[in-house]
């Protein structure tokens, strides 16, 4: 008997709610018409990769952003309405990005 069964004999009225795995939907970020630009730049030497152009809601991007740093495992910020991310991911994040079904455009280099 799992730990489900007992708080079910605990609680025989009580309905669970929808499990995290459930409520975390690639579809509750919006989606916007506009790309996101996906900038390359070097700051006091070292690669940095910029992402600006979302017109969404701040919390969607702050969410955006923590996604991209635990899916590539590196640093980043949330900045005046940009996404610096560490590192030259640029084609990496592109495809995380496309497969969430943004619109993504790559500029410079």
């Amino acid at each position: 008997m799992d730990l489900k069964d007992q708080l079910q004999q605990l609680f025989p009225d009580h309905k669970p709610d929808e499990t995290p795995e459930e409520t975390t939907n690639k579809s509750q970020l919006w989606l916007q018409d506009a790309p996101i630009l996906c900038k390359y730049e070097k700051r006091k030497g070292k690669p940095i990769t910029i992402l600006e152009g979302y017109t969404g809601a701040n919390s969607d991007f702050k969410q955006l952003t923590k996604e991209l740093k635990t899916k590539l495992s590196v640093g980043g910020s949330f900045k005046d309405e940009t996404i610096i991310i560490q590192g030259d991911l640029r084609d990496q994040i592109m495809a995380i990005l496309k497969e969430k079904g943004f619109n993504v455009k790559r500029v410079g280099g």
